[in-house]
């Protein structure tokens, strides 16, 4: 039993006025800003905008024609587009400070026990679209690229322009980034008690159609990227199911009855 002087004082002396609140967004956002300008700084000079489109583009360039590169159709897209995965990957590398912002923030807000579930996600999500955006690039490019320029006539030679090829890389970055927040997803509605784990684990087979859709309309028209974005969605949903288990049990109020599983 929680004493209830204690959980009296969870909360205690973390209201502020609204013009308090206000400064505190503004020097979180500002400190955020402060993350990006560094890392991109820091990118600037070491490997440089060049370097990293080079390296963005190399999962192409292996799988074109020897001697074929990637072509820009624009005047200023040469300087353009390695300025913005430059900007890209200095946001990426802040994240993890953006995301610490965004939970000192909320946390003076949260009680004792919704402290153990937010700072977990915050983590876990910052990992998992890492994971995601990583897995797009070292394995699904490879197999994309490799299907598209085996399915070509040899009649064509391929020439991929810049801005299209970082659309594409983005759009996937995205998509993959996003599916692999399936377990966060999953957690959080269990959490809030918008859905029960029971009806996850009912909802199991609609679960694998949408994957299957949703695939079918982010990734390319082949079954290999298709595959790669539906199986992992499914693999990851299962492992939602298991975090909500966990989560619900190690983050309930103290004074909360145990749920029923």
């Amino acid at each position: 039993m929680a004493d209830p002087q204690t959980k009296d004082d969870e909360l205690a002396g973390t209201e502020q006025p609204f013009v308090q609140h206000l400064i505190e967004l503004r020097d979180r956002l500002l400190k955020s800003v402060i993350a990006m300008a560094i890392t991109t700084a820091i990118l600037a000079l070491y490997p440089g905008p060049a370097a990293l489109y080079d390296l963005l583009a190399a999962p192409m360039v292996a799988h074109l024609p020897k001697g074929t590169t990637l072509i820009a159709t624009s005047v200023i897209s040469p300087f353009m587009v390695p300025l913005k995965i430059m900007l890209m990957a200095g946001f990426l590398l802040a994240l993890p400070v953006v995301l610490y912002q965004v939970w000192a923030f909320v946390a003076p807000g949260l009680y004792s026990h919704e402290k153990k579930l937010v700072l977990p996600l915050v983590i876990s999500s910052t990992v998992l679209f890492f994971m995601g955006v990583a897995f797009c690039y070292f394995f699904v490019f490879g197999q994309v690229f490799a299907f598209i320029q085996g399915f070509a006539p040899k009649s064509i030679t391929a020439a991929p322009d810049i801005e299209a090829y970082l659309s594409f890389v983005l759009t996937m970055f995205l998509a993959f980034g996003l599916a692999f927040e399936v377990p966060v997803v999953v957690v959080v509605l269990a959490r809030m008690g918008v859905v029960s784990v029971d009806k996850l684990k009912e909802f199991r087979g609609y679960f694998v159609v949408l994957a299957f859709i949703i695939a079918a309309i982010v990734t390319p028209p082949d079954v290999v990227s298709q595959l790669s974005l539906a199986l992992p969605m499914c693999l990851l949903y299962e492992l939602g199911i298991w975090a909500a288990r966990i989560f619900i049990k190690h983050t309930r109020a103290p004074d909360a009855e145990p749920a029923d599983s």
